[in-house]
Order: C-alpha cells, then structure tokens, then sequence
C-alpha cells in the first residue's frame, strides 16, 4: 500500500541505473555493455536512464489494464479494477486504493480512492519538488477535469473543472461569498471547484452529482 512505509529520503540516495532488456547496468559500465552487445549482436535495448524501473519489468498488478506500462514506476501501488490510460502516469509510492480511470499524473506519495477518475493531462502535486510538505490525497468518487491540478488533499465526491489547478494559496469564494484559502478546504467532502467564466473567480460550490465509473471499462480480467 502506498506510504505504508516511510520513504522520506530514498530517491535522494538513490542512483541512477540503466535499465535494458538484460537487466540493470551500472552507469559507469553501460558504454562497454552496449559496444560488447553490438559486436556480439545481441541486441541491447536501453528502456530508461532512472533510479526506478518500470514496474512490470518485475511485478504485474492483478486486475488492472496499462495502456503504457513505461509510465508506471517500481513501488506504485494499483488496485484490481484500476485502468492506467496512454498519457496516464504513476510515480513510485503512489497509485490507486480501489478501481479508477488514470489519464493523468499521480505523483510520488498521492493516493487516489475507489471509483475516482482522473482526466486527461491533469496532475497531483508531488512532495519530491516545489517545497510542497502536505501529501496529497483524491477521496472516493472524484473527478479532475482534463488539464486540472490539485494542490490540497481532497474529499469524497469532489471535482475540479478541466483546466483548474488548485493550490493551497487558491483564493476560493463560497456560496456564502466568504473567501478562503483552497488548503482550509482540505479533506471536505461534496465539493464543486469551478472558476466563474465571467469574473475568473474560484468558487466552491455543492457537488451534487454522483461519479460512476462504467463497470464494464473497470473489469479488467
């Protein structure tokens, strides 16, 4: 399970290896390994230049469809019913707790709950950059519109709009007309973040809709 283990400071220590289709090769060794094999022809391939292989290379997950298994790193989680799309993504320590429609990115230490889509190009903000210390979370019943992003842990059944990314510092206005910051919303369930088309505004609003991922999409035997 995703941070079931504290992690903190592992990719720092870390170094980066070559992983081919014979396995890891040290850095300092890769050049020799590529010539040998064009003289013996044996055919190198070189998959990645990273500190983590791709995950299928050692575990495949039961129950899950990956459109592009080289965009899911070793030490993601994903659950049975999870579907990892084309220009989906899911860094180490991270993924799924039940089933989910994965079109963007889910970043080191995010988890994202049963039944949540996540659409296309869309993001979660990640704590390996950008001084970012909250670890982020999707709730149960989710939906991040198309280019949306998160910055705060969010509830059940919440949606961010396509093309909305919001940060902690977001100024949000309530139906109320009181305004806060998104990271006062955090972890509140039933929630609509929209920007107003005409003012630009952030604005909350009660969700009232209830996301249902098509079983049969999900079903991934």
């Amino acid at each position: 399970m995703p941070n079931s283990i504290n992690l903190d400071g592992l990719f720092e220590v870390l170094p980066n290896v070559v992983w081919t289709n014979y396995g890891a090769v040290s850095s300092k060794e890769i050049e020799t390994k590529l010539l040998n094999s064009k003289l013996q022809n044996k055919g190198l391939i070189i998959k990645s230049i990273d500190k983590f292989p791709c995950l299928t290379d050692y575990i495949i997950p039961k129950g899950v469809r990956i459109a592009d298994t080289s965009r899911v790193r070793l030490g993601a989680y994903l659950s049975e019913g999870t579907t990892i799309m084309h220009e989906g993504f899911v860094n180490f320590n991270a993924g799924t707790l039940g089933r989910a429609m994965i079109e963007g990115r889910i970043s080191a230490g995010v988890v994202v709950g049963s039944n949540s889509d996540l659409g296309g190009g869309c993001s979660t903000m990640g704590t390996l950059s950008g001084g970012n210390h909250t670890r982020i979370s999707i709730g149960k019943n989710c939906l991040l519109g198309a280019n949306s992003g998160l910055g705060i842990p969010l509830g059940d059944n919440c949606i961010i709009e396509a093309g909305l990314y919001l940060t902690a510092g977001t100024k949000v206005t309530l139906p109320d007309n009181s305004i806060v910051k998104a990271f006062e919303l955090s972890n509140k369930d039933n929630l609509l973040f929209i920007r107003n088309s005409t003012t630009g505004i952030v604005e909350a609003k009660t969700n009232k809709a209830a996301l249902e991922l098509n079983s049969k999409l999900h079903k991934n035997n």
